[in-house]
């Protein structure tokens, strides 16, 4: 049963390989610091597929696209969403007639696609107070990988002080569309981080690293060393996308990117010589309701 008395703010999430609906709300009275998940759902669209072999995203794509926002819009109505924010990312942004699909779905069902940057993207999450999650002062290079693309941030003293995006992600690894050259952009830039900051940890986000978490059994709040990374890794990889699906109850969308997820945290891991990777689950939808509630209290006041 819906309470009536609650204020909910929704995210849409258009990624490289899945399309998220988040809701969270708040109840009158409350404080953002009580704002809660009312609704999540996640559908593997995998729009990187048509972008990094085509181009560009195909009708069949942008159809089911648009049917999919048609049916969060419908959600959003039944929740009584009070704002939203639909976010595009790496995918979307690179084929080239992704500002011609967004246009297209924000006229057929009302919902305003945006198309943001991968510094967006990390402005958008550190929005989210992922430093106030941790709890712990320090530097922090907060590290996205997606579908399409990683966003590296660099926090420091709780401030966000630059942020970098590179076309390197987990569908365009699987379809061999990572450029050596964007590797070594990364791991240079890697290296100067820990130059400067060799006392840096690093903040893990992305439904991989948060599945790869879970597998290694780390405790809630723990940090996930990179042997219990390696460990994950070493299981998973000789194993074929169907046999990862039945043994750790994997879906086929997460089963087959979670590999080079995993090689790639480890990657940034031992480039940074830190122990492990603190993984507080937190993501762009959190960074987009977060915003919205903390907008929606403002102007209330």
């Amino acid at each position: 049963m819906l309470c009536m008395s609650k204020f909910n703010f929704a995210a849409i999430d258009i990624g490289s390989n899945a399309v998220r609906l988040m809701i969270k709300g708040i109840n009158e009275g409350e404080t953002i610091d009580s704002l809660t998940k009312v609704f999540l759902v996640r559908v593997p669209l995998r729009l990187g597929q048509d972008t990094f072999t085509l181009g560009r995203i195909s009708n069949d794509k942008t159809g089911k696209l648009l049917r999919l926002v048609k049916a969060f819009r419908q959600l959003m109505q039944v929740y009584n969403v009070i704002s939203y924010r639909a976010c595009a990312t790496s995918a979307m942004r690179d084929a080239a007639n992704g500002p011609e699909v967004a246009k297209y779905i924000t006229e057929k069902t009302g919902v305003e696609i945006e198309i943001v940057t991968g510094l967006e993207e990390a402005r958008i999450v550190y929005d989210s107070h992922i430093v106030d999650v941790l709890d712990r002062p320090g530097n922090y290079i907060y590290v996205d990988v997606g579908g399409g693309s990683t966003e590296v941030s660099l926090i420091s003293d709780r401030r966000l002080r630059n942020s970098h995006s590179y076309n390197i992600g987990t569908v365009r690894i699987l379809n061999n569309k990572v450029d050596k050259e964007e590797l070594l952009r990364l791991y240079d830039d890697l290296r100067l981080l820990g130059q400067m900051y060799p006392d840096i940890s690093i903040i893990g986000s992305g439904g991989n690293i948060n599945k790869i978490f879970k597998l290694s059994g780390t405790p809630k709040g723990n940090l996930l060393t990179t042997a219990a990374l390696r460990e994950v890794l070493d299981r998973l990889s000789p194993l074929s996308v169907k046999e990862r699906m039945e043994k750790f109850d994997l879906k086929p969308d997460r089963a087959d990117v979670i590999v080079p997820a995993a090689e790639l945290f480890l990657q940034i891991a031992n480039h940074m010589k830190t122990g492990g990777i603190w993984v507080p689950t937190i993501g762009i939808v959190d960074g987009i309701t977060y915003a919205l509630c903390e907008q929606f209290l403002s102007a209330k006041l």
